[in-house]
Formats: structure tokens, sequence, C-alpha cells
């Protein structure tokens, strides 16, 4: 009796891999091997970079928020332990856009915390 390869699914499984592979330079869009791995290595940066994303934003969030602050005489730290007490509930990511884009809402914030 002949060998059963399931070839279907393993044509399936090429592919989705060529297909991920699309508009890669050289060999790597065209060859299996070669876009497999280049595949493979774009989903793991892929993966690992949506998490350093997180982390980057956060960052500019804090340093902006740090700047506007500064403007009125106040830390970062003390800034935000101003607004735990005061009790105003506002993520960084709105502290940010208000200290860049709307000084004049973020000085209003700064005088309820002083």
């Amino acid at each position: 009796m002949p060998r059963s390869v399931n070839h279907v699914a393993s044509r399936h499984r090429r592919k989705k891999v060529m297909k991920l592979a699309k508009g890669y330079f050289g060999r790597r869009k065209n060859v299996w091997t070669v876009a497999k791995n280049a595949v493979e290595k774009g989903l793991l940066y892929a993966y690992r970079d949506r998490k350093t994303k997180k982390r980057e934003f956060r960052a500019l969030w804090i340093q902006r928020i740090n700047a506007g602050a500064r403007e009125h005489g106040l830390s970062y730290s003390q800034f935000m332990g101003g607004l735990k007490k005061a009790g105003i509930d506002l993520n960084r990511k709105v502290l940010a856009d208000l200290a860049l884009n709307h000084p004049e809402a973020f000085r209003g914030i700064v005088e309820k915390i002083k």
C-alpha cells in the first residue's frame, strides 16, 4: 500500500506562511525555508514589541507630565501624589495629553492640587 500523505494540510500550512512573507526582500519572500525562518522571526519581534510599545508609551507620558508639572513648580512625584490625595482619577495618557495640548486645563488641575 502506498504511503498516505495529507498534502492538502501541508500545502495549506506552507501557503499560510508564504502569504505572511509577502513583501519581504529577495529569497525571504519565495523560498520556503528562508521565508519560514523570516516569518517566525518577524512574529517573535511582533510579539515582543507589542509589550515594549506599552512600556515606551508609559515612559513618554511620564516625561510629558513631568515637564508640565515642573512648569508649575512641582516634580512628577509631587504632582502624582497630590492627584491621589485630591481624589482626581485621571490616567497618565489623559494627563500627558492635557499637559501637551491643553495647558490651561492642566494648570487648573495643578491649582486644585496645590
